[in-house]
């Protein structure tokens, strides 16, 4: 395990600033924090287990500013809670039991993966805001969003970037077409599923507590002050920002991998 000295603890802060600050503008900060903590030394297992018990407590604060839409979603919609529970906390328990030779071997492609999620996030919003607004309230439809749910879930525990996207097109299936109850709603599950994942992580202890401190002071910071930056300079700007951190940890990861063989 590596030591917090000075300059790692920097790093981490610093990275943990700045996914604060991109998940309260755009979502994507696991892009950034959990490839870091990759490269100061920490085996990707337990620096995707660090970076989501770090990250949570910042990104549970952002569901507050869609508390409004909240209070007006359909109760229906709470059923939602039961797959991203259950998924979440298998999604941990599968990243305990997978050998760190074939995570540090996936980890690449779920970054790629996460950043073309990324990508196709703002394509999907605004077909979503603008589909029919009919909502689909046979059981059927509910049935199939939770089972859809559930592998969002399993996917966010397991490792957790880019499930905001996928969560919306779940809440597509049921009719939704506020976008902004539907990324207070993806909020409250995302808080869910990592909530969840995080609590095993620590009581499986899987967490690297030194990064954890640090990086949630810095998530903390981030998503209260850097988002006045990242608004300054704008959404497409944070965007293009995410995509480029998240093809380049990408690429480095796949460098790093091949050299270690």
């Amino acid at each position: 395990m590596t030591a917090l000295d000075f300059p790692h603890a920097t790093v981490a802060f610093a990275a943990a600033f700045v996914a604060g600050a991109i998940n309260s503008v755009a979502g994507g900060g696991t892009l950034v924090s959990f490839p870091t903590l990759i490269w100061l030394g920490l085996p990707s297992v337990a620096a995707n287990a660090t970076s989501t018990v770090a990250i949570w407590p910042a990104s549970v604060s952002s569901m507050f500013g869609y508390r409004r839409e909240l209070s007006t979603a359909a109760p229906r919609m709470l059923v939602l809670v039961v797959p991203s529970l259950i998924g979440g906390i298998v999604g941990a328990l599968l990243l305990r039991r997978t050998p760190p030779a074939i995570f540090d071997a996936l980890v690449p492609f779920l970054i790629l993966f996460a950043t073309l999620l990324f990508m196709a996030q703002e394509p999907i919003q605004r077909k979503l805001k603008t589909a029919n607004a009919e909502a689909h309230t046979s059981t059927r439809w509910l049935a199939g969003a939770m089972l859809f749910q559930l592998f969002v879930a399993l996917y966010g525990g397991y490792f957790g970037a880019g499930i905001g996207i996928l969560m919306l097109a779940a809440m597509s299936i049921l009719g939704l077409s506020d976008i902004h109850q539907m990324n207070g709603l993806k909020n409250f599950f995302g808080g869910c599923i990592n909530g969840v994942a995080a609590f095993y992580f620590i009581w499986a202890r899987m967490v690297y507590w030194p990064f954890v401190v640090i990086m949630a002071m810095g998530a903390i910071a981030g998503g209260y002050s850097g988002a006045g930056v990242a608004r300054r300079i704008g959404r497409t700007a944070v965007r293009r920002i995410v995509i480029a951190i998240g093809f380049g940890m990408a690429v480095s990861l796949f460098v790093k991998f091949i050299l270690s063989r």
